[in-house]
């Protein structure tokens, strides 16, 4: 049987409750066609999370790793192409769950200045789409942890020749946390759709080892 691990981050910040790791609680030990979903719930830490990540792709030896977080403001489903080799969370006022911040500092000295999502993008939006959930493809995942988190996986398969296909999921706010006066007017997505949404993602990904032809129309440059 194949195996997706499906990893969520922690509350962080100024999000109380994260979506990303509620979906990744939601679809733990879910079986999808012929795969089964390990569910990971990661710290917001720099290197700390990819250090743990890492090891249990080491353990389990995926088919495919999706990682998942939350971006508030955003009021679809996102797929990131692109991770790249910097850090810089004092622009969004931010430091991890042990209070570090990073400002223009690479994950891996030395190492590329990016990487790009090896899991089929057009496909994964296309699946969430046909569901009738909104969703799309994302170029700029940020420069705080799931960035981090999301680079240094890459970088990992890639140093170690390793088959295991990976790639970032970028979740809405929950309405709770859209809800809080400080978030009032950002859009949200429940978090029923969203596990929805992930469940067709990851289907999408097991089903196409490359991604469709067909382009993924989109209104706007996320």
């Amino acid at each position: 049987m194949k195996t997706v691990l499906l990893t969520g981050f922690e509350a962080f910040g100024h999000t109380p409750t994260n979506p990303a790791e509620a979906v990744a609680d939601a679809l733990a030990e879910a079986r999808i066609d012929d795969a089964k979903v390990v569910g990971l719930v990661v710290p917001n830490v720099f290197f700390d999370c990819i250090d743990l990540v890492c090891s249990k792709i080491e353990e389990i030896r995926p088919e495919i790793v999706v990682m998942m977080g939350e971006f508030g403001g955003r009021a679809v489903i996102t797929v990131e192409r692109i991770a790249q080799n910097l850090n810089d969370s004092t622009r969004y006022q931010l430091e991890d769950n042990r209070g570090r911040s990073m400002q223009g500092e690479p994950t891996v000295p030395e190492g590329p200045n990016a990487y790009y999502s090896t899991l089929p993008l057009r496909a994964m939006v296309k699946a969430m789409r046909d569901a009738g959930i909104p969703a799309d493809i994302s170029d700029a995942p940020g420069t705080f942890c799931c960035n981090h988190l999301m680079y240094g996986v890459l970088h990992y398969l890639a140093v170690r020749d390793l088959a295991t296909r990976a790639g970032w999921v970028h979740l809405p706010h929950l309405p709770s946390v859209a809800a809080l006066p400080e978030n009032l007017g950002a859009p949200s997505m429940s978090e029923e759709t969203a596990t929805r949404g992930v469940e067709a993602a990851i289907r999408a990904a097991l089903e196409h080892p490359t991604d469709i032809v067909a382009p993924s129309v989109s209104r706007l440059q996320i």
